[in-house]
């Protein structure tokens, strides 16, 4: 242990207060990754992402994050759900064996901006037709509808995108005139509103109501224009960028370090193949290889983490690593070892790559942002999987429905400062190593 210990020179740590910047910033995203993953289970953050009925129904679309609230003198209204068997039931038997049934749905609505949408769901077990009221705080009736056809099963009457009630509302959207203060209709009326619903039945059929007022914030993230949580994917963007880069530099800096020794040492043929295929490397554009990989053959995580490895074993660090092993492989204590039998295996993995392996540590920290950075550029172009929830998609999605030119900052401001923050984070630890493990690189 205390070689360890002496070999990290941990002592020398102190002096560099952007390593522990740094390391905070690294262990922050290591947290929010392992929050992720217990929190949202990957097949329940891949079926979130996906969408689908029923899944977003009860969240705004393209709504600003909660935070923003933060910022307004106005209290910026919020989604209020009155769920199903949440209203007030009332029943009255009438002649040949029907009822009338009565649901409301009561709700407080307490802030200063409108609501951006509203719609209302109904399920029942048979076909009836309904009338649907709305009460306001000030004692005002408005009919919304009046013998609508039910049918059996769930129905949605999207109450925002009645032209008729429109009209009824002096020109009004009914998701601001619904709340509109009589004296004052820029601003909507504060208080206790109810929808009612009712219907006849059968004695035996049943009949419920959802309420949805989608407000202007939610959530920490956001929406989008899917009406998604945009909190999905910030936090899975970590696990999945992390795994990205940790993995790609393990695999590619590992091998180009080991092969650099290896081919130095053996040199002749060997190291004459390893650099040719180094010098080809180096010409060959990876970005474009992988864009026409992720359109022809597979846009898979896994297949992209593989030619990003392959790519990048020959590598320009292919040739830094063999000018310091052909200064090491000159020592004297290299010589000993020959003197002595030792064998190319031992003089290699014994002798050789445990030299110089410090100086891998700082390659390899400061890699892996690039690969992180890399895997959101595809999701950027499109080319991302599409599975997986990522902060490239995030882009990708804000850019493809104009987010910018919208107004919806949010959407590609959150991803982007994530990219960043890690990015800087690894930064700072990787610059900080090799300014301890490279003597050149010290300050006094």
């Amino acid at each position: 242990m205390g070689k360890l210990w002496a070999w990290l020179k941990i002592k020398e740590l102190r002096r560099y207060p952007s390593l522990a910047a740094g390391v905070i910033l690294v262990f922050l995203f290591v947290v929010l990754s392992l929050y992720a993953v217990v929190s949202i289970p990957y097949s329940e953050a891949v079926r979130l992402w996906r969408g689908g009925p029923g899944v977003w129904d009860d969240y705004p679309r393209n709504a600003e994050p909660v935070w923003f609230d933060l910022f307004t003198r106005d209290q910026l209204s919020r989604t209020i759900v009155v769920p199903f068997g949440a209203g007030l039931k009332t029943e009255e038997p009438l002649a040949n064996g029907m009822k009338r049934v009565e649901t409301l749905l009561p709700f407080s609505f307490e802030y200063d901006t409108f609501p951006v949408e509203l719609s209302m769901f109904t399920l029942t077990t048979e076909v009836t037709n309904a009338t649907v009221s709305w009460h306001t705080p000030d004692g005002r009736i408005i009919t919304l509808i009046e013998g609508r056809r039910l049918n059996r099963g769930r129905t949605t009457y999207y109450i925002s995108q009645d032209e008729l009630l429109k009209n009824q509302l002096e020109g009004m959207a009914p998701h601001r005139g619904l709340f509109a203060d009589p004296e004052d209709r820029g601003k909507p009326l504060r208080g206790e509103y109810q929808l009612v619903v009712e219907a006849e039945l059968g004695d035996a059929d049943e009949l419920d109501a959802k309420l949805v007022v989608y407000g202007q914030i939610h959530g920490l993230g956001g929406t989008d224009h899917n009406k998604r949580d945009l909190m999905v994917a910030l936090l899975w963007g970590a696990p999945v960028g992390l795994m990205f880069g940790i993995l790609a530099a393990i695999g590619a800096q590992v091998s180009t370090f080991v092969l650099a020794g290896v081919g130095t040492w053996l040199g002749g043929k060997i190291d004459r193949v390893f650099q040719w295929v180094t010098q080809v490397n180096l010409i060959l554009p990876v970005l474009p290889i992988l864009i026409m990989i992720g359109h022809f053959y597979s846009r898979s995580i896994w297949t992209m983490l593989g030619l990003v490895i392959a790519l990048n074993v020959f590598s320009a660090a292919m040739l830094t690593y063999r000018s310091m092993f052909l200064q090491l492989k000159e020592s004297a204590y290299i010589e000993a070892a020959q003197a002595y039998g030792a064998g190319d295996a031992r003089i290699i993995f014994r002798y050789l790559l445990p030299k110089l392996a410090p100086t891998l540590l700082p390659q390899f920290v400061l890699v892996v942002p690039s690969f992180v950075f890399l895997e959101a550029t595809l999701s950027v172009l499109g080319l991302g999987d599409p599975i997986l929830p990522t902060w490239g998609k995030i882009i990708n999605d804000a850019y493809t429905q104009g987010a910018l030119y919208k107004g919806l900052y949010y959407w590609i401001v959150q991803p982007a400062a994530l990219l960043m923050l890690m990015g800087v984070g690894f930064a700072l630890i990787g610059f900080s190593l090799d300014r301890i493990f490279n003597p050149r690189l010290r300050t006094v």
